[in-house]
């Protein structure tokens, strides 16, 4: 699959800063809330369950659900009627947050590590070949 033109000409720095820029100040909402922390395995061109297990030290028994990507935020980039005005601002938040992870990266995944306390990976490649995106924490009982 060849990388969309718009993504040849931005350094992993830049998409790093980018990253940091949308996640600022937002939380992902599970029965605890946790900020969204970015990183850059530089090295790691392709990604498998395995890879990403290694990476992040889990050990390799680790439960690993693969998400979809649009699925994972779906329920918070959706603008409901009903949300007060600060739910609705949020949930724009979470898509200019989409919108800046499907600019800078290709082939995104979400791996969800372990059950319960689950880490949660959002990855995908940028222009050099490298993984990047988002971590974070959810809780679900």
């Amino acid at each position: 699959m060849s990388k969309p033109s718009f993504l040849l000409s931005m350094t992993n720095q830049e998409i790093i800063e980018q990253l940091k820029a949308a996640s600022r100040d937002l939380v992902f909402l599970s029965e605890s809330d946790y900020p969204f922390d970015v990183f850059l395995w530089e090295g790691m061109t392709s990604v498998t369950s395995e890879k990403v297990l290694k990476q992040t030290e889990h050990p390799q028994d680790t439960a690993v659900e693969i998400v979809p990507f649009d699925s994972f935020f779906k329920r918070v980039t959706t603008v409901e009627d009903w949300q007060s005005p600060e739910e609705q601002e949020t949930a724009k938040k979470y898509q200019a947050l989409v919108l800046t992870l499907k600019t800078n990266l290709s082939n995104l995944q979400v791996y969800r590590l372990g059950t319960i306390e689950i880490n949660v990976y959002i990855l995908g490649q940028t222009s050099t070949g490298d993984s990047a995106g988002l971590s974070t924490l959810v809780v679900e009982t």
